[in-house]
């Protein structure tokens, strides 16, 4: 075997919703002794020496199954893991008072219940206004003098869409972001989302697998591949909650973690999610056409605005205490009326 990297789970941060990923190689038998930062330098495309040193310094460059520090030489057949943070290139963080519904917090993590129409992190076109603005303007009113080098996606491991509500975790300690870094990759933390999907679902639960990528003509919107030919790969479980004739209820829980991972795939199978106007779900997909009921529809559309879509559950293991942690939250109140709502037109008109 060559010392080529192999990864685990090839992504990119614009098809990931987990900020990281693994790599794993055995070193040539011939390879000369070498400073693992500058070895990996030249192995992992768009990595930085500060970047490299600073996973090694959060334990998350494994040799041999230990940890390693920058200065640690190479040697010919090393067996090495490397979990690669793939969160965009930092951008400064300005801190905002903003409220925060934070469900829970300890020493070692916060659990966030974001609200639909914020962005997560900063980047292109939302500078301001995001969870970590709101999040480093909290950290830093809890320990005044804090390092603001720190507060840039600080802790962040794994992302929401901006018009997707519920919960995140975020690491207040390296430990903690290591551990669950680990946790997101080997895909045992657990999440459930709830969405409201157009047409009444053939099964009550099943499995979509297809790869997820970038459309090839739209470069915002992202495609099923269900031959794998493009993407990454991506499971989605199901079980049908409620039914309302022309929509349905579902839980979903993901075993991957894609960007519009579910979205995508109820569209692929035919149900896309309720107004979702990247995916087709903003106008009349299943139902009759006469004016009563394109008013009730274009009523439930004013309620709930975006895709209604909430992540609804999210568990895991404490990274210090090992505890098993769950923590749920109720639907927001926009998917609640609207659910509510379809219920009664569906008993009323008898759709079912």
């Amino acid at each position: 075997m060559t010392d080529d990297l192999l990864p685990d789970n090839t992504d990119t941060p614009d098809n990931n919703d987990e900020l990281y990923e693994r790599f794993s190689l055995i070193i040539d038998k011939g390879q000369e002794p070498l400073r693992i930062d500058k070895f990996l330098m030249t192995r992992i495309e768009g990595a930085t020496r500060n970047k490299l040193q600073r996973a090694m310094n959060l334990g998350m460059v494994l040799v041999n199954g230990k940890e390693v520090k920058p200065n640690y030489k190479i040697k010919p057949l090393d067996a090495v893991i490397v979990y690669s943070d793939m969160s965009p290139e930092e951008t400064d963080v300005v801190p905002e008072k903003m409220d925060l519904n934070i469900v829970y917090e300890d020493a070692d993590l916060m659990i966030i219940n974001k609200p639909a129409g914020m962005v997560v992190h900063p980047g292109s076109g939302n500078y301001s206004g995001t969870l970590l603005n709101g999040v480093s303007y909290y950290l830093q009113q809890q320990n005044p003098g804090i390092s603001e080098d720190i507060l840039p996606r600080f802790g962040l491991v794994h992302r929401i869409d901006k018009n997707t509500s519920g919960l995140l975790v975020l690491a207040k300690t390296d430990k903690a972001m290591r551990q669950l870094a680990k946790q997101f990759f080997d895909h045992t933390v657990k999440r459930q989302y709830l969405a409201l999907v157009w047409g009444d679902m053939e099964q009550d639960s099943g499995t979509i697998v297809a790869h997820v990528g970038r459309n090839q003509r739209f470069r915002k919107l992202f495609e099923a591949y269900p031959e794998g030919d493009h993407g990454k790969d991506a499971t989605t479980h199901y079980k049908v909650i409620e039914r309302f004739g022309y929509v349905t209820l579902v839980q979903c829980v993901l075993e991957t973690g894609r960007t519009h991972q579910i979205r995508v795939h109820m569209k692929y199978i035919g149900h896309p999610l309720f107004n979702d106007d990247f995916y087709g779900g903003d106008k009349i997909v299943k139902g009759t056409i006469y004016s009563k009921y394109k008013q009730f529809v274009d009523n439930c559309f004013a309620i709930c605005k975006r895709q209604a879509l909430h992540a609804k559950t999210l568990g895991f293991i404490h990274p210090t205490t090992g505890e098993e942690m769950h923590f749920d939250t109720e639907l927001p109140e926009d998917i609640a009326q609207v659910i509510e709502k379809w219920r009664a037109y569906s008993n009323t008109v008898g759709t079912r």
